[in-house]
């Protein structure tokens, strides 16, 4: 019998051809896996393609729920956002794939996991990350950084005529697309013009999930989210997994041209990248979830979690999901979100999200201190004292300062 390799399989041309290759180089029998995190109809025909491009065998798992649930939920709740613009689409995914993977790397009794991301891009660093931290005995292949892939293929166009050679002609085109990956939460777009940072996007040959702001309705469109303990629950009154929230508001997000951002980024291994994002429902939550969180923080846990959610992000962006500090980080922001529960009403018009009110059984926010009119939890004379003391040491440098400069004076 040979030995087994699992190659994390998408279906496109990278994935395709490395089929073939991992057989006539490694001489293993090749199981593809495709973890379904919500990629729609880009898994139609996946297990005809790879069994016809010579896989022992495809398996598709779906992973919608637990994607949701076990990881966009926690970086919702960190309000975890990279740069402070890309809300994690592709990050936030990479570590439950890397898991999947080496569950049926495990089940397959396999010696090796292959991946097809490239030697510049993030994601070879989030897959091995993953995978050295679950198993640290497996074999990981990265064809885009092995010499003996180097030999014969360095492009899109070497990808085909290597299918070409090996029998398998399949309806690849030359590169004429974005390089694109989609999930449930986003949709993110490279390559072709956004290569110029000088150059616009061409966002009617783009866009996928939305409309541009401009073609968006002229009536905007309201709604309510309800929160349990940092979670959604509902969307406009009527209780739903967490999943079927997310699609049901990139349906509304994109319709209303929410949630589009161009960005140039800085990578994990070093370089600038730019692209567009389009993140529709995601944007809408987290939105959502920072509204409700204005009632609920007092100072300084406000300022702690602004302060950690950059740190929640950084890991995440770089594939140390599986790392005791995002454990320990987790559990501050699923301990703080207690009572982050209530109900937020927005309103969605041509890209902008625009408050409509936020209600919370939990909120600080106490109308009769926030008055102008004094009541009997305020006194406008308290502040006197507080103000004496808050700025003291203020008072008292002013003081030195001026103490100096009289003596200098006098000489």
């Amino acid at each position: 019998m040979k030995d087994k390799v699992i190659l994390a399989y998408s279906g496109g041309l990278d994935t395709t051809a490395i089929i073939p290759w991992l057989k006539e180089t490694y001489d293993f029998d090749v199981i593809c896996i495709c973890i379904d995190v919500g990629q729609g109809k880009e898994l139609d025909g996946l297990e005809e393609r790879a069994k016809y491009c010579g896989a022992a065998g495809l398996e598709i798992v779906d992973a919608n729920d637990e994607f949701a649930e076990d990881y966009i939920s926690p970086c919702v709740m960190a309000d975890a956002c990279y740069e402070n613009e890309y809300l994690l689409g592709t990050s936030m995914a990479r570590p439950l794939i890397a898991k999947i993977l080496v569950e049926k790397a495990r089940k397959y009794n396999a010696v090796a996991i292959c991946h097809g991301a490239t030697g510049k891009g993030n994601d070879q660093v989030r897959f091995e990350l993953g995978i050295k931290a679950l198993a640290p005995d497996i074999q990981i292949i990265a064809p885009w950084r092995d010499p003996k892939w180097e030999e014969e293929i360095k492009s899109r166009e070497d990808e085909l005529d290597y299918c070409k050679a090996h029998g398998i002609d399949l309806p690849f085109a030359p590169d004429e697309s974005y390089s694109r990956d989609r999930n449930l939460w986003h949709l993110s777009h490279e390559g072709l013009e956004l290569e110029d940072p000088a150059c616009a996007p061409n966002y009617d040959h783009m866009l996928v999930l939305g409309v541009t702001p401009e073609n968006a309705p002229e009536k905007g469109e309201e709604i309510t989210l309800h929160f349990e303990a940092g979670v959604p629950t509902k969307l406009n009154g009527t209780a739903m997994k967490y999943a079927d929230i997310i699609r049901e508001l990139n349906d509304i997000g994109g319709r209303n041209g929410i949630g589009i951002i161009d960005i140039v980024e800085n990578r994990v291994v070093g370089m600038k990248s730019r692209g567009v994002y389009e993140t529709p429902g995601g944007t809408i939550l987290m939105a959502a979830h920072k509204q409700l969180e204005e009632l609920i923080y007092d100072r300084e846990t406000m300022s702690a979690k602004i302060e950690l959610s950059n740190k929640f992000a950084q890991l995440v962006y770089e594939g140390k999901w599986f790392t005791p500090l995002r454990d320990a980080l987790q559990a501050f922001m699923t301990s703080i979100n207690e009572y982050v529960t209530g109900d937020v009403n927005i309103k969605l018009y041509k890209g902008n999200i625009i408050k409509k009110g936020t209600t919370s059984p939990y909120s600080l926010y106490n109308q009769d201190i926030a008055s102008f009119t004094t009541g009997d939890l305020y006194d406008h004379k308290d502040a006197n004292g507080f103000i004496n003391l808050f700025g003291l040491s203020l008072k008292v440098r002013a003081m030195m300062k001026l103490e100096n400069k009289e003596k200098n004076n006098e000489k």
